[in-house]
């Protein structure tokens, strides 16, 4: 547990500067601006330097996650996590002294550094978790990631409060509180232990690979994790080596890389980022009193239902509370779609909005949330875990960088009704995830790996496969049922 909740703090960082960047005052802007021009900045300008604060960090995620498969083959999970710490350092020296130098260039620098390095931690920290959990539990250490991004963001909203550190005089300490975590992780990394799999699968060092496991399992008896680690590691042998063109080129991976991608752009399309860049604005057309504090509610929400998810994953199973969290979200998204509509005539409906505010977020972190961060590494096995783990990152980090810089722009054009667009997405999410996204619980590497090699075997001749789950079937038994007979959607 140590090891993971080590490896988590790399999730609680991004979490938090995803959330922090409310902080820094306008009037940050416009005294650099009159310090340098002798005029006010005008309103346009204002716009597009907040915008581009906002969004290049997920113009450095896009980076950083892309750029997974360079390290972690290469200087192993452990050490990635710990090398991406000196971007963390570089950022808050950028970000911190931002307001000393009356520089907002520094500012937004650091905004892409520290993008950067949440880029890579997205990758690092679930295929270290995974490789490094057992597989009755690894859907609930997988949970933990997603647990640790929305500490982050519930924290930076908390810190965030004006009378606290959300203020004129003390944004710059809040940007650079995330030293912290860092100089922790820095501390904690050395002493946790190597992923065996990248020890035996990579390194070819079987010795020390056994030595890691009894470390991490506290138990002698390693030898069922050894030899399904070996038998992935045959599998590998039999396999060139994977690079991102392979993924879309082979039968064999086409599947679930597409699958993968989906799951990533359920997550972000959902709408959960417009719900939590927005939620204050939300609040204070519906009438709330003290937006803020409605805004940190949901952020509990958020929280609370990350360790719902934590509890049920691994009895329940990730297809059946993805599709729930995917439903539930569309509910929710249309009732906060007549919340808006009504309130002018009805002003309680302030309540339902923010019963549907708080109702959407915690569907997302029962499903939409979690899942798609941990089930993704389950897909594949050693050779194209990293350039798959890439993809997906990319294409997380590429879909909020578009929601984020037009949801404003479309909210303007849609008005009340921009959320029945995010409702359509959910359903079609949905509607993927119940015809082709398989179970994996408790299921070995090698066994899903398996059923895909299966599937793009059968996929030559009758199309490509559409996955069923079996919920009485033993996590030792289960295998993947292909339904080719019935309409791809």
């Amino acid at each position: 547990m140590m090891a993971v909740g080590t490896a988590v703090i790399g999730s609680f960082q991004f979490g938090y500067n995803t959330g922090v960047i409310n902080a820094p005052q306008n009037s940050f802007y416009n005294e650099t601006w009159i310090n340098r021009f002798a005029e006010p900045i005008s309103q346009n300008t204002l716009t597009a330097l907040w915008s581009l604060s906002v969004a290049i960090f997920s113009v450095g995620g896009m980076f950083g996650s892309f750029s997974v498969g360079l390290f972690i083959n290469r200087f192993g999970r452990r050490n990635s996590m710990l090398m991406a710490n000196v971007l963390a350092f570089i950022a808050v020296a950028f970000m911190s002294f931002s307001k000393l130098a009356a520089s907002f260039e520094m500012l937004i620098t650091g905004r892409f550094i520290v993008g950067l390095y949440s880029g890579l931690s997205t990758g690092f920290v679930p295929i270290y978790v995974e490789e490094i959990s057992p597989t009755s539990i690894r859907g609930a250490l997988g949970t933990l990631h997603q647990l640790g991004v929305v500490i982050g963001i519930l924290i930076a909203q908390i810190l965030g409060i004006e009378s606290i550190m959300g203020n004129a005089s003390m944004w710059p300490l809040l940007l650079g509180f995330t030293l912290l975590p860092a100089v922790l992780q820095c501390v904690l990394l050395p002493l946790c232990p190597e992923s065996p799999r990248y020890l035996l699968i990579n390194c070819n060092e079987e010795s020390k690979a056994h030595s890691t496991l009894i470390k991490l399992r506290g138990s002698d008896e390693v030898s069922e994790d050894m030899q399904e680690m070996k038998d992935e590691s045959q599998q590998m042998m039999r396999e060139k080596k994977v690079t991102i063109p392979e993924l879309f080129r082979s039968p064999m991976y086409r599947q679930p890389i597409l699958v993968a991608i989906m799951l990533q752009l359920s997550q972000q399309l959902s709408g959960i980022n417009a719900v939590f860049y927005y939620s204050t604005g939300i609040f204070e057309r519906a009438g709330v009193s003290q937006p803020i504090y409605a805004t940190i509610g949901a952020g509990v929400v958020n929280t609370v239902f990350t360790v719902v998810s934590l509890f049920l994953v691994e009895r329940m199973g990730r297809r059946p509370l993805h599709l729930i969290g995917l439903m539930g979200m569309a509910v929710s998204a249309v009732f906060l779609t007549v919340a808006m509509l009504l309130f002018d005539q009805l002003r309680w409906m302030s309540y339902v909005s923010i019963v549907a505010i708080f109702s959407f977020v915690a569907f997302f972190e029962i499903g939409p949330g979690p899942i798609p961060w941990f089930i993704v590494a389950e897909l594949f096995s050693q050779g194209p875990r990293p350039a798959a783990m890439a993809v997906a990152g990319f294409s997380n980090w590429s879909a909020n960088f578009l929601v984020g810089m037009s949801f404003k722009y479309v909210e303007q054009l849609c008005g009340p009704y921009v959320f029945i667009i995010f409702t359509v997405l959910l359903l079609g999410f949905f509607l993927f995830t119940y015809l082709k996204v398989p179970e994996t619980k408790g299921k070995s590497f090698d066994e899903i790996a398996a059923g895909f090699r299966q599937s793009a075997g059968q996929g030559e001749t009758t199309g490509l496969p559409i996955y069923q789950k079996n919920s009485e079937e033993s996590s030792k038994n289960t295998k993947f049922q292909s339904v080719s007979n019935r309409a791809r959607p």
